[in-house]
C-alpha cells in the first residue's frame, strides 16, 4: 500500500468536465488550469494532491458516466505529470469505483470516498457506502491504493446512529479504510476540534486527516490532533474556492504546517 502523504495535501477542484451542465466546450481549459493549480501548489511545498471533479455539480450520486471519468483520468494523469506528487482521486459524489480504476491507470496513491459505509442524506439523496465492493474491486486490480474515508461527511446528515467516534471505529474495523477524514459542514467550513479529537481517542494509531476549513492560523492546532490536512479554499486567491491557487498562500500555509508537524510528539 502507498504511504499517505502529509501533513499537506493540497486540492485541485476540476473546472467542469464534459458532460457536466457547466462545461465549457474546451477540455484543454480544464486540463491547463488543473496543471497550472497543480504546479502552484507544488513550488509552495504541499506533499500531496487530490484531485477531484469539483466544477460537475450537481453531481451524480454513483455510477459516473464514462466521459465523466474519461475526463478526470486526463487530468490526473497531467496534474501528476507535472506536479511529481503522490496523488488521489476523489470521483464525486459518491463513485468509489470511478476513483479506483483512474487511481489504478495513472499510479494515485489514494482515493477519496465520501461515504465508504452506513447510509447518508446528502443534496443527491440517499448516498449509501459500499465498502464490500470497494475492497474487492481495489483487490481485483490488485491496487496499492489507500481509502480515505470520510466519516460524517460534509454536506451531509449520517443516517447511522451513534457518534462520529463509533462511525470513525466501523469506518477502519469493519470497512477497512486506510485514514479517517474529518471535516466540517461544508467546503470551506472549519473542521471542529472536538470531532477530531473524538476520532483520535477512538483511533489512537490510526491516520487521521482534517477535510475542510483549515487555514494558516489554523493549522498549527488541527495538526495537533490530525497527521495531515486536506486544503483547497484557504490557498485560493482571495479564499474562494473557484478561484485558482495563489502559491503564497500555500507558502505561508505550508511553513505553518511543517513548524508544527515537526515539534509534534506522537
Amino acid at each position: 500500500m502507498h504511504a499517505i502523504p502529509g501533513p499537506v495535501i493540497g486540492v485541485v477542484h476540476l473546472l467542469p468536465l464534459p458532460g457536466s451542465p457547466r462545461y465549457g466546450g474546451r477540455m484543454g481549459q480544464v486540463v491547463e488550469r488543473a496543471v497550472r493549480d497543480a504546479r502552484a501548489y507544488a513550488r509552495g511545498g504541499v506533499d500531496g494532491l487530490v484531485v477531484e471533479n469539483y466544477g460537475d455539480a450537481p453531481f451524480l450520486k454513483q455510477g459516473l458516466p464514462p466521459e465523466t471519468v474519461a475526463a478526470l483520468a486526463c487530468c490526473a494523469a497531467a496534474v501528476g505529470e507535472a506536479a511529481g506528487l503522490p496523488l488521489g482521486i476523489n470521483a464525486l459524489r459518491n463513485d468509489a469505483r470511478a476513483a479506483l480504476g483512474v487511481a489504478a491507470a495513472v499510479g494515485a496513491a489514494f482515493i477519496r470516498v465520501n461515504v465508504h459505509a452506513g447510509v447518508c442524506a446528502t443534496d443527491q439523496g440517499l448516498v449509501e457506502g459500499n465498502a464490500s465492493k470497494t475492497l474487492r474491486v481495489r483487490r481485483l486490480l490488485d491496487a496499492e491504493v489507500a481509502i480515505l474515508a470520510d466519516v460524517h461527511v460534509k454536506h451531509g446528515t449520517p443516517l447511522v446512529p451513534g457518534g462520529i467516534a463509533d462511525a470513525a471505529r466501523d469506518l477502519v474495523e469493519r470497512a477497512l479504510a486506510d485514514a479517517i477524514i474529518v471535516s466540517g459542514t461544508s467546503t470551506g467550513a472549519p473542521t471542529d476540534l472536538a470531532d477530531l479529537r473524538a476520532v483520535r481517542e477512538a483511533l489512537p494509531r490510526g491516520f487521521l486527516l482534517a477535510g475542510s476549513g483549515v487555514r494558516t492560523e489554523t493549522v498549527a492546532d488541527v495538526l495537533g490532533i490530525a497527521d495531515a490536512v486536506i486544503v483547497g479554499t484557504a490557498l485560493k486567491r482571495g479564499g474562494r474556492t473557484s478561484a485558482p491557487v495563489d502559491p503564497a498562500r500555500v507558502r505561508r500555509f505550508t511553513r505553518a504546517a511543517r513548524g508544527r508537524a515537526r515539534g509534534r510528539a506522537r
